[in-house]
């Protein structure tokens, strides 16, 4: 009897603590009961291959395996046209740096070949005045020294005679007319002296031979040719005896106490060389030599096929050394020295239609930003508008996220969408359409990867 009535005590005992227990739930108003928001559905930017990145669709579909065609979402704040998102591993497996864009000071350094010449201001061709013959030749070899004024040959002329003659005929009639009483008379002698002077100074006829007619009233048969500087006889054109016109070349003779180098620079390194600026040379002939010289003119056009400008360097050459036709090092040193805001010229992506850089946003974010350049120097691009300093651009493996960049706001503009998503992460992969094998048979299910995240 007492144990019937032990059980049914507990019975009744288990039955109230329930009861108390649903009583006290069931009181609970339904105000304070906790409320959990359900996610918003997201809709699809398209529907791209699950093997192949590059084969999109704007509507869900199935590959020739049968395998669903995995939806790719937008970001919440995916930023400008082709932002592009990349995981951290794949960032440093493809090898992604960046630098900071930043105000420097760019200066130039040309390296070019130089080739020396004569000094065209300081080279002298002899063509006589006259019709003649060939006397005599005073130096008759090439290479020759000579001094201003030195006799380089001598010519005889007919019509030399005859300008002599017609000279000392004057002087005569002007010494019979000094006492005559009629002054248009002297006047007119004097004019006459004065033309046939003027007309043997025409002719090249040197003063000492002048006044040497002046003095003997003698006619020289012969005219001499001189020097017009110091120099060295470049060319000889002619040898005695030889008849000469006005147009026969007798003497070439180059001063070469200062030479000419030419030197060609690219398109792109002439907005960086001015008239006045600094240069040096180096030759072969004096090795350990540095000779400085400066820009003197820079030709107005380009050559069409080597797509160079020419410059025109002037050098110091009193010792003799530099020879016209050598080949030299040249250096040139720009005197142009600008403050801007550059990056690195590998950072900068040059499609032909546009110039531009990836900025990150944040770590594993990039955005295209469209750049107008200027300068470059030493491994450095100047940046007239689209970064500021401070900037952070991709300097490696920009080429790769290009690619990304363009796929992706390409495939954004064709599904009709005004927003431009970035490349998507694992979080924009729904996989649920895609049939895994169940474990089984021994098999072991694989664990999830170190990027993947779970959705319950």
């Amino acid at each position: 009897m007492n144990s019937r009535m032990l059980v049914v005590a507990l019975v009744a005992l288990v039955l109230g603590a329930g009861g108390g227990y649903w009583w006290a739930h069931r009181a609970v108003p339904a105000a304070v009961a906790p409320q959990t928001a359900l996610p918003a559905a997201r809709t699809p930017l398209y529907y791209r291959h699950p093997m192949n990145p590059a084969a999109t669709s704007p509507l869900p579909k199935k590959d020739e395996m049968g395998m669903d065609y995995v939806p790719v979402y937008a970001e919440a704040g995916a930023g400008p046209a082709g932002t592009v998102s990349i995981d951290p591993v794949t960032v440093q497996n493809i090898g992604v740096r960046s630098v900071r864009a930043e105000r420097r000071v760019l200066a130039r350094t040309i390296d070019a070949v130089g080739r020396v010449d004569y000094n065209e201001e300081h080279l002298a061709r002899l063509n006589p005045r006259i019709e003649g013959w060939v006397e005599s030749l005073k130096v008759s070899v090439t290479g020759g020294r000579v001094t201003k004024g030195a006799v380089l040959l001598s010519l005889y002329s007919p019509q030399l005679v005859t300008a002599q003659q017609e000279y000392l005929l004057a002087l005569q009639n002007l010494a019979a007319l000094q006492d005559s009483p009629y002054a248009d008379m002297r006047n007119g002698a004097e004019q006459l002296v004065g033309a046939a002077r003027a007309r043997l100074e025409l002719l090249e006829v040197p003063a000492h031979q002048i006044e040497a007619l002046e003095a003997t009233h003698q006619v020289s048969k012969n005219i001499h040719i001189h020097s017009p500087f110091d120099g060295v006889v470049v060319d000889i054109g002619v040898r005695p005896g030889q008849y000469v016109t006005p147009d026969t070349e007798l003497y070439k003779i180059a001063d070469l106490s200062k030479l000419w180098a030419y030197v060609d620079v690219y398109e792109n390194e002439l907005p960086w060389v001015k008239v006045g600026d600094r240069a040096e040379m180096r030759s072969a002939a004096a090795p350990g030599r540095l000779f400085s010289g400066r820009v003197t003119y820079i030709y107005p056009s380009v050559d069409a096929k080597t797509r160079t400008a020419r410059l025109r360097l002037e050098f110091d050459n009193r010792g003799g050394v530099l020879k016209p036709e050598m080949f030299v090092q040249v250096t040139l040193r720009s005197g142009r020295r600008l403050e801007v805001v550059a990056v690195p010229s590998e950072a900068v992506i040059r499609s032909g239609e546009r110039e531009q850089v990836f900025v990150v946003r944040a770590p594993g974010r990039f955005e295209p930003r469209e750049v107008e350049l200027g300068l470059s120097a030493e491994g450095w691009t100047e940046i007239s508008k689209g970064v500021q300093a401070g900037d952070e651009v991709v300097s490696s493996a920009q080429f790769l996220i290009d690619s990304e960049s363009k796929l992706r706001e390409a495939t954004a503009k064709m599904s009709g969408v005004t927003a431009p998503a970035a490349a998507p992460t694992t979080d924009d992969l729904d996989m649920s359409g895609m049939a895994m094998p169940a474990p089984g048979n021994g098999q072991k299910a694989a664990p999830p990867s170190a990027g993947a995240h779970r959705h319950d």
